[in-house]
Formats: C-alpha cells, structure tokens, sequence
C-alpha cells in the first residue's frame, strides 16, 4: 500500500512538475558516445554517493523516511526518474527536487546549480539513459514527445 501511495505522488508530481521545467540549453543524448562518458564521469563523483555506483539507489527507497523524505531512487529501469521528460530531470538535478516538487512533497534531493554546468548535468542524465534498456528508452522517448 505505501508503495501504491509513493507511486500516485511519482505519477502526480512527474505531471506537475511537467508544467513547470525550465528551458534549459543542451539536450540529453545517450547515443553520444563522448557525451555517456563524460556522464559517467559526473555520475561517478557527483551522483553515485547517493544513487549507487550501478545506479541501484537506497534500499527501501520507495518508503518515507522519519523526516517526510524518500531515499534516493534508482537511476536504472527500476526507479522512476524514467516516467519523466528530459527537461523535468534536468531541473531536478540543477534546481533539487523542492524546487520542482508538487507542493506538499518533500525531496531531500540537492540542486547542482553551481556545482555542475548545464553541460555536466546533460551528460550525467545522457549516461543515466544509456543504461536504460532500449525499451525504456523508447518509452521515455514518448514522454518527452508528449510534453515537447
């Protein structure tokens, strides 16, 4: 049942912070080679500590902590972060996740801005998506054609 209700607050919020990403310069591509490898770089020393160094995340992530947070989430097929548009992940990483966040939903996740460029962040989402299995690519790919 938790899990139910963490799922609706996922699905709610990926829709509400839809409506409020920013326009950021670049883009994610996880079929540029040189882009995933720089990713792989800035996930490794930016995004692992947290998300995993195989991009698993927290045990129990979908579980609230005691503060009203959630663990971090996989990175992989097996979280959620593949059920939003590029530009919403974008925000979350440079703004942190109160800043794109429905109101009530509480996010331990930190912004970036100032310690990645626009560029790092794209790089480190293209890796992120390079390890998605092709069809979550593919459904991901619709996503952002809904919302582009």
């Amino acid at each position: 049942m938790l899990a139910a209700g963490a799922a609706i607050v996922i699905v709610v919020g990926g829709g509400y912070m839809s409506a409020f990403y920013s326009k950021p310069s670049g883009n994610m591509n996880s079929g540029n080679a040189t882009l995933v490898a720089e990713g792989e770089t800035v996930y490794t020393k930016s995004c692992a500590k947290c998300h995993g160094a195989n991009l698993k995340g927290k045990p129990n992530w979908q579980q609230r902590k005691p503060d009203g947070t959630f663990p971090p989430p996989p990175q992989d097929e097996t979280g959620h972060s593949w059920h939003h548009p590029d530009k919403v992940l974008f925000d979350i990483v440079k703004l942190g996740g109160k800043a794109v966040a429905p109101p009530g939903f509480k996010s331990a996740m930190p912004a970036f801005a100032g310690k990645l460029s626009d560029t790092q962040i794209w790089a480190a989402l293209s890796y992120i998506k390079s390890r998605w299995p092709k069809i979550i690519r593919i459904r991901q790919e619709r996503i952002n054609k809904r919302v582009g």
